[in-house]
């Protein structure tokens, strides 16, 4: 398994250098996603490379940080000027994110939205949107884009809100190279099923993120994983083993109370357990119980995933 975890729970007082050193000395965390610019506003690309390097950490890919310029929108801001400015920084993020070996750039919208009624031109604005995806595809075509969406936050309302709605999105895109990343926590906001989303995009080889957390559904709480969601988080670990995705899975956790690096190492260790537990019971087995369709079958499944299947279960799992 791959994992990464946010940098921003290890920065203090804006030292990524001293932030990424504490990452390398997490067990099990290979891996680090960056923000642009933020992270590289006092580490050149090429230094960032040599960093990396030189503490063992492979960058998964960079995440676009749109700040206060952008509070009226990025892709769908009213003013020309600002929205090309905001494709010019995910362009400069992707080529930042190249030097340093990746392939992969995250594309959170969170100002393209609205607040009240008659503030958007719906579907001239969507359209906006896409054509600046489409623009940013074809900067790289072997370099990969994936949309992150999230309902609300923050603006009151987004226009990539749901899963349906990014598909719409990479419909409309259409390009080869486009695809999404599924932050879990987002998903609950949006009133999604996350292991249902990761099976769509997974059938159509779109997955190209993991963002793994947890909340209450109405905020984005960025609790540790399975913390509040067990089986709805083994649940999309299944498909994952089901479909062999190789990519990494990114701790999208907020720390605030926790250490950072306990943390961290406490998301891996569920993870694995996680994984250990699904594949104990066996990809195959599962999906006879899912294909079944039968409530009984599901929660005697949801039993053995405890630990607490009886033995006068465990010949009926497989129905």
């Amino acid at each position: 398994m791959k994992f990464a975890t946010r940098l921003n729970s290890f920065v203090s007082g804006g030292d990524v250098p001293a932030a990424l050193r504490r990452i390398a000395a997490t067990e099990g965390v290979d891996y680090v996603d960056l923000n642009y610019p933020e992270h590289f506003e006092s580490v050149e690309p090429e230094a960032m490379k040599a960093l990396l390097d030189e503490l063992g950490l492979t960058l998964n890919g960079n995440a676009t940080r749109f700040r206060k310029q952008f509070v009226a929108g990025e892709f769908s801001n009213p003013d020309e000027t600002i929205r090309r400015a905001a494709i010019d920084l995910a362009k400069d993020a992707i080529d930042a994110a190249a030097t340093c070996g990746s392939d992969l750039l995250t594309v959170w919208l969170g100002f393209d939205g609205y607040d009240f009624t008659f503030q958007k031109d719906y579907a001239a604005d969507l359209q906006r949107i896409v054509s600046a995806f489409q623009e940013l595809a074809d900067h790289r075509p072997d370099f990969r884009i994936s949309i992150e969406y999230k309902p609300y936050e923050e603006r009151v309302h987004s226009m990539i809100n749901s899963f349906g709605q990014t598909l719409d999105v990479i419909t409309r895109i259409d390009r080869p190279n486009l695809g999404a990343t599924l932050d879990f926590a987002h998903m609950l906001m949006a009133g999604d099923q996350p292991a249902f989303g990761a099976s769509l995009l997974l059938e159509q080889g779109k997955l190209f993120g993991i963002h793994l957390n947890d909340g209450n559904n109405a905020h984005d709480d960025g609790l540790m994983i399975g913390s509040i969601h067990p089986f709805e988080t083994m649940e999309m670990i299944y498909f994952l083993l089901r479909h062999e995705w190789d990519g990494v899975i990114y701790f999208d956790t907020f720390p605030i109370r926790e250490d950072a690096q306990d943390e961290a190492e406490t998301n891996r260790a569920t993870v694995e357990l996680f994984f250990e537990k699904v594949k104990a019971v066996g990809v195959n087995r599962i999906t006879e119980v899912i294909r079944s369709q039968d409530g009984i079958a599901a929660q005697r499944l949801r039993n053995e995933l405890l630990g607490i299947g009886s033995s006068k279960y465990q010949g009926e799992l497989a129905v």
